[in-house]
């Protein structure tokens, strides 16, 4: 087997694990590493291939311009105090344990090298949280922190984790240099997102066409990573920025093709560059077993303290933050989303799961430090750190569905529920207002005006049935049942006509450009 062949293995299994997950009650990152693992245990699959430095470029700016589509700019900024508090401050105190419980454990383990380590372990992986707790029916303040802190933990963790390769590389470290670059880094990255998240608003408006526009999106997180580290700034901020402009400002909400195509295009991205992307990660055990060759006592003792202090740490720190966040809430009334028991804050815990960052940046730990010398324990530092991924991963990620189960922590279904009907009474009475604004310039018959009453009020009951009182609602229904019917016959009619408008493509003088276009008429007129 070759390096493509075994793309294309990564590429099927993405698609296959999605719908055995579901079967299996497994996310379908696990079942990806697991794949992984498997066909790195095999004989005739290669090693992979890939340059360390084209990792991070190649994965990072697709998954996370898909994470952010989900999310918005104002829960970012509403949640800023528990995702600063994970995303920013338990970073710092994890990459400081680990630093101190490897120092002290590794022989011959310099600290800037230990801070390395301490760096690429210390992000739980944004995909793997948010693949993971999407599937799991958790509440949605859980799913918005664990997405906000799996976002932006990279950041921090990626200008340490640099910081401390300098420091290993050349032998010298300044606080003050390294307080400076993380804020240059920073602001670089803000500046760049921001200035592409523009160009791109305003190139759309120029191609117009939703084909060319949804390419656009796929070209603009990679430009924003590489103009950003290209300058020396974050690559993974710099993606954040661009895609949170994008997303508050790039919408146009007449525009229901691309919006639509658009959806469906990037839930195909993210699902099979999420499988490669883990895949990857469990074929990084031909790198780990090349490296415990006849140490494997010794490595997995230090992984497994390494494992333990980053598991427990994450706890330790949650307990104490979530509590001070409670009372900052209850004090000040924030609008954020902050875990309201302790169950909530053990699923939180649990869900810190390691994966694609981490490993891309074990793999790019220089060979050699500027005075020529092999870099110290690189070996040990790539199987810890490939100890702490699989542990997390695999056994967090098998685990938190029945956790998640044994705990009974449910999304509320009534707020969620509350919320939609407040949007579709606020959907229908703008509809309604419209209608008024129409019946001012234009005259329309009494019949008509009255069905465009009705149905302003059915954009309302389509969307939340609770809006309509006990009679009208059982009257809903019927006319939806009558509806339902309605719609099932015109459907089989138009499937009738497209099999015969394709049967005669394959017929002799037919032009397949006019029969598609025809065809691309019936299937409009299907999603109506």
């Amino acid at each position: 087997m070759d390096q493509l062949a075994l793309l294309f293995v990564l590429l099927l299994g993405a698609v296959i694990s999605v719908p055995v997950g579901d079967r299996l009650s497994v996310p379908a990152p696990v079942l990806m590493t697991l794949l992984g693992i498997v066909l790195a245990l095999l004989d005739f699959v290669p090693n992979v291939q890939i340059p360390p430095d084209l990792i991070l470029p190649l994965l990072l700016p697709p998954l996370l311009y898909a994470a952010v589509r989900r999310t918005s700019w104002r829960q970012f900024a509403a949640n800023k105090r528990p995702i600063f508090l994970l995303a920013v401050a338990l970073v710092f105190v994890t990459m400081a344990c680990v630093a101190a419980a490897a120092n002290a454990i590794v022989p011959g383990l310099p600290l800037a090298a230990a801070f390395a380590l301490g760096a690429l372990v210390a992000p739980p992986d944004p995909v793997a949280a948010t693949a993971v707790a999407g599937q799991l029916g958790l509440p949605r303040r859980l799913v918005s922190i664990l997405e906000g802190e799996g976002l932006f933990n990279d950041v921090t963790a990626i200008v340490l984790y640099h910081v401390a390769i300098a420091a290993a590389v050349s032998g010298t470290f300044s606080p003050w240099k390294a307080g400076l670059d993380l804020v240059l880094s920073a602001v670089v990255a803000v500046t760049v997102g921001l200035a592409l998240g523009w160009g791109a608003n305003k190139l759309m408006d120029v191609l117009g066409e939703a084909t060319l526009q949804i390419g656009l999106t796929l070209l603009v997180p990679y430009a924003s990573y590489v103009m950003a580290e290209e300058l020396h700034g974050s690559g993974v901020l710099a993606v954040l920025t661009t895609a949170l402009f994008l997303a508050e400002h790039g919408s146009d909400a007449d525009d229901v093709m691309t919006r639509l195509a658009g959806h469906t295009f990037w839930n195909i991205v993210d699902t099979l560059v999420t499988g490669v992307a883990f895949g990857l990660v469990g074929l990084e055990l031909h790198n780990a077993i090349h490296t415990a060759s006849g140490r494997w006592g010794e490595l997995l003792g230090w992984a497994a303290v390494v494992v333990c202090v980053v598991v427990f740490v994450r706890l330790l720190w949650l307990l104490p933050a979530t509590w001070l966040t409670k009372r900052l809430h209850a004090r000040r009334d924030y609008d954020e989303d902050i875990p309201v028991s302790w169950r909530e804050t053990v699923v939180m815990w649990w869900s810190g799961m390691r994966g694609v960052a981490s490993v891309a940046l074990v793999l790019a730990i220089p060979l050699e430090t500027d005075a020529g010398a092999p870099f110290p324990s690189r070996d040990e530092i790539i199987f810890i750190a490939f100890g702490v991924i699989m542990a997390t991963l695999v056994v967090q990620g098998l685990t938190l569905p029945w956790l998640v189960r044994s705990l009974g922590v449910r999304a509320d279904t009534d707020v969620e529920k509350e919320f939609a009907k407040a949007l579709a009474i606020r959907a229908s009475k703008a509809a309604k207002r419209r209608l008024r604004e129409i019946e001012e310039t234009e005259e329309l018959p009494e019949e008509l005006s009255e069905q465009m009453v009705r149905r302003a009020f059915d954009i309302a009951v389509r969307i939340s049935p609770e809006v309509a009182e006990d009679e009208r609602r059982d009257a809903y229904r019927e006319r939806a049942r009558r509806l339902k019917r309605v719609r099932r016959i015109q459907q089989e009619m138009l499937s009738a006509a497209r099999h015969e408008v394709l049967a005669a493509r394959s017929e002799p003088g037919a032009d397949p450009e006019v029969v598609d276009r025809v065809l691309r008429h019936l299937d409009v007129r299907s999603m109506r």
